[in-house]
């Protein structure tokens, strides 16, 4: 990039005082709110705390830890042996504050992601730069412009910062802030060509939800089209499975305990306790009959994993950084305990996507439907679990319209693109055979 550019890019960028001022404002209010009464209220939502996030479960696994029980026995604990001892180690750092901790880790994940955005956005703004000699001469309104697009940074640190799903996510001690917090840092050593720590990071966050794995493949697509490097592909697929590997060792004492795996991958996989959350698994195997159980468990966890993840890698392979985020998007909606930590990261990021956003169509449905779902959720389940005047079915239909609306922003987004790269491609011109076309999604 030459010295102008550069020049132009710094000018446009957010002022280092108004990014700590802001990340101050987001420290104090998690700081009132974790030690107000609302705390313990959020902690024991369902749509914040589920079996594997749940900070209660890894404060009893802790205590029967030191007591030199296993806490892998019964069906209290579904943390990696790995993540307790990280948890551990960090109380003892931080002598026994928790709050800290998760202040700390969700300050830490805001901040990576605006690096990764800034390194994003520049490359975007680059290749379109070199590929403007092919776009069509009545495109020149939809380009990047600079004013815009290298302010984009800043608008996903406030959109992590300050989203009701994230602060919840934090104020109610959801382990979800780590899962977060690693898979940030995928995506920042993803676009800053660093194949062996993305390797590195992308393994712990397998290891904490296996669905992760599939992040794999478009993060090798990214090395390939963005820095043109096999080697750095090679390098990303052997630093995971090596660190899976060394992840595995660790967790069953180099071998000897795999006694984890049932209560860590187990759950996930068979969905043995089907308290209510934001998901779909719950409810269909409250009402599933046993003998259809396992052909159910399939389908459900096939459609979260590998449905959908080679038609949509070879749809968008030139669009590595949108695939990696729509990927993580369609693992949100469809696995098996979700929670709002895991909506609000991948909402977070959407404000690095407006260049595509301008041919969006159902931001007002996907706001409104977001916006209503989120208010019924708890008064709804309040209804039901403690006046007995609602039942589950009324719980599951609005976590039906929450996925529903999520379904409908990730369509959005991807249609976005397919229209925006028509458009640069084409131009504006939509007259087929002298009349007025429509571009449409079949």
């Amino acid at each position: 990039m030459s010295l102008k550019k550069h020049n132009f890019v710094q000018t446009n960028s957010v002022s280092l005082s108004r990014i700590i001022s802001t990340c101050l404002a987001a420290i104090m209010l998690r700081y009132y709110l974790m030690l107000s009464k609302y705390q313990a209220v959020i902690a024991n939502h369902v749509e914040v705390s589920t079996p594997l996030n749940s900070w209660k479960r890894v404060s009893e696994g802790l205590y029967l830890l030191s007591l030199k029980i296993n806490p892998y026995e019964g069906d209290v604990l579904h943390e990696t042996p790995l993540s307790l001892f990280m948890y551990k180690k960090i109380l003892q750092i931080f002598q026994g504050k928790v709050h800290l901790v998760f202040i700390k880790f969700d300050i830490l994940t805001a901040i990576i992601l605006y690096f990764a955005i800034k390194r994003y956005v520049l490359e975007v703004y680059n290749e379109e730069e070199r590929n403007k000699h092919t776009y069509a001469k009545d495109a020149v309104d939809s380009f990047l412009r600079p004013e815009k697009i290298f302010k984009t940074p800043y608008y996903v640190l406030l959109a992590y910062l300050f989203n009701p799903y994230t602060i919840l996510n934090s104020v109610g001690y959801s382990t979800t802030v780590f899962y977060n917090f690693y898979l940030s840092c995928v995506l920042f050593t993803m676009v800053n060509g660093l194949p062996l720590l993305c390797g590195i990071f992308l393994a712990k966050t397998a290891s904490i939800s296996f669905y992760s794995l599939v992040l794999l493949l478009p993060g090798v697509i990214y090395f390939n089209h963005i820095f043109k490097s096999v080697k750095m592909c090679v390098i990303c697929v052997v630093s995971f499975v090596i660190s899976s590997l060394v992840i595995v060792l660790m967790c069953s004492d180099y071998g000897k305990d795999f006694s984890y795996f049932r209560s860590v991958y187990g759950c996930i996989l068979n969905v043995p306790d089907l308290q209510p959350n934001i998901g779909l698994f719950w409810y269909f195997f409250t009402e599933m009959f046993e003998h259809f159980r396992e052909l159910f468990i399939y389908a459900f966890q096939i459609n979260t994993t590998i449905l959908y993840l080679v038609p949509i890698s070879i749809k968008f392979r030139n669009q590595p950084f949108l695939l990696i985020i729509a990927i993580n998007f369609i693992i949100t909606i469809f696995k098996s305990y979700p929670s709002v930590g895991d909506v609000g990261f991948v909402l977070s990021i959407m404000p690095a996507f407006p260049h595509i956003f301008e041919f969006s169509q159902q931001g007002f449905l996907v706001g409104t439907m977001l916006i209503i779902t989120t208010c019924l959720g708890p008064i709804v389940y309040y209804l039901w679990i403690y006046c007995n005047s609602a039942n589950a079915n009324f719980y599951f239909g609005v976590t039906l319209a929450f996925a529903v609306a999520q379904i409908f922003l990730l369509t959005d987004l991807l249609f976005s693109q397919v229209k925006r790269e028509y458009m640069l491609k084409y131009g504006k011109d939509r007259k087929v055979d002298g009349d007025e076309g429509n571009l449409c999604l079949e």
